[in-house]
């Protein structure tokens, strides 16, 4: 007869999430809760608490990064859970804390079950994961693995010109440089997937292979300003007419070269965008994601030979890259086990890849990593309308939780 499995206690689990989400709560049930804010201090203030009362050693470095650690009967690298507590504004009650809270309810069912972890379990806050007050995005993840400057990031001003520095002293939350992450044995990361795959799908969990490549472009359309109403259409240089060949161009070719490829035109300024003058300059940003880099190298190829585009409306096309990354591919074991797990607790699941940035795929750079997707009601995420299932939110940590005593077995 199998053994009955360790499970979370899912009643906990709801109830402390909407702890969580009483911190900065706005009127149409999200978050607003930037980071190094008032409300990111009293949240950070009450993560403490909790750890501190399970009789966890609570750490912070220089970054501002939270890590709460239950001592394990070996000096070991530890087992890492966790994601982050800041959020967008008006955004949701899941997106970055279902990962810390995880940590706190699988911390709290090994304490109530006295379970004494072989190695230690460490619960992690990352800051400034949103970007949404000081950018860039994953801001401190960046920066422990060596992917952004400490002394650029910490002069990041927000729109009232308060530096992160500055803020991060204000909320009495800079630490030491000693206690930053170094290593660990595992890091796991679970998220809500932010998209509407699993929910269509009606599948309850994704196991995450990697965070996806991308290139994003900026693209520059000049052609010449005539009056509106004597210019004949055929003596013009009308750079929004090229633009919009361009826009269809863009759309057959690149709808056609995969269909996991997804690519974005998400910035357009025209000028001098006045009625009566025709358009002498189009700027507009074009980028592109897939897991498989040769794929993103073809895009850039053509995003390239864009200047050469014949049907320009007598325009002149440059383009620019603004920024690309590679595709981070997550740690096969660790997501072997997470797939063991989910199917031995009897959850429908699926690999699947992320399309948005994590703290984890940074980690990744130098500690095994994974992550774990729950589903997102009509896909809404970085809304008020945020919503994943408290029973999915449960399954997804009870996963976590299986993992962690996978590991800690071995």
């Amino acid at each position: 007869m199998q053994k009955q499995k360790l499970l979370i206690n899912g009643e906990r689990l709801q109830r402390e999430l909407e702890r969580f989400a009483n911190f900065g709560s706005t009127e149409n049930n999200g978050v607003t809760r930037l980071s190094l804010s008032e409300e990111d201090r009293r949240v950070r203030d009450y993560f403490r608490t909790c750890c501190e009362e399970l009789g966890m050693t609570v750490k912070v470095d220089d970054m501002g990064c939270m890590y709460a650690t239950l001592e394990g009967t070996e000096n070991k690298p530890p087992i890492l859970i966790g994601s982050h507590l800041d959020s967008v504004k008006k955004g949701g009650r899941f997106d970055g804390v279902l990962g810390v809270v995880t940590g706190l309810e699988v911390v709290r069912t090994l304490v109530e079950n006295n379970i004494k972890p072989r190695i230690p379990i460490t619960i992690v806050n990352f800051t400034n994961e949103e970007g949404a007050r000081f950018e860039p995005s994953m801001m401190a993840s960046g920066v422990l693995s060596g992917k952004f400057d400490k002394s650029v990031m910490l002069k990041k001003k927000d729109a009232d010109g308060i530096t992160f520095e500055e803020a991060l002293k204000s909320i009495g939350y800079e630490g030491e440089a000693a206690n930053r992450l170094k290593e660990a044995t595992a890091f796991l990361e679970l998220h809500i997937e932010q998209g509407p795959i699993l929910e269509k799908e009606a599948l309850t969990i994704g196991v995450v292979e990697c965070v996806v490549g991308m290139a994003c472009y900026e693209i520059e359309v000049t052609g010449e300003s005539d009056h509106a109403g004597t210019t004949p259409m055929d003596m013009r240089k009308d750079a929004l007419f090229a633009t919009n060949n361009l826009i269809n161009e863009i759309r057959t070719r690149l709808g056609s070269l995969d269909p996991d490829l997804v690519f974005t035109i998400g910035r357009v300024n025209v000028y001098p965008s006045i009625h009566t003058v025709i358009p002498n300059k189009v700027v507009f940003t074009l980028e592109a994601r897939h897991k498989d880099m040769e794929i993103v190298g073809t895009v850039k190829d053509f995003i390239q030979g864009l200047a050469n585009f014949k049907d320009n409306e007598g325009c002149e096309i440059k383009t620019t890259k603004l920024w690309d990354r590679d595709t981070v591919w997550f740690a096969p074991e660790i997501c072997s086990q997470l797939e063991q797990s989910a199917n031995s607790l009897g959850y429908s699941n699926k690999r699947m890849v992320s399309g948005a940035g994590h703290d984890a795929q940074f980690i990744a750079s130098y500690v095994p990593t994974a992550m774990l997707f729950v589903p997102s009601i009509n896909g809404k995420s970085h809304c008020e309308e945020e919503l994943t299932t408290w029973g999915d939110c449960e399954k997804g940590v009870n996963i976590i939780l299986d993992t962690v005593l996978a590991l800690l077995s071995k």
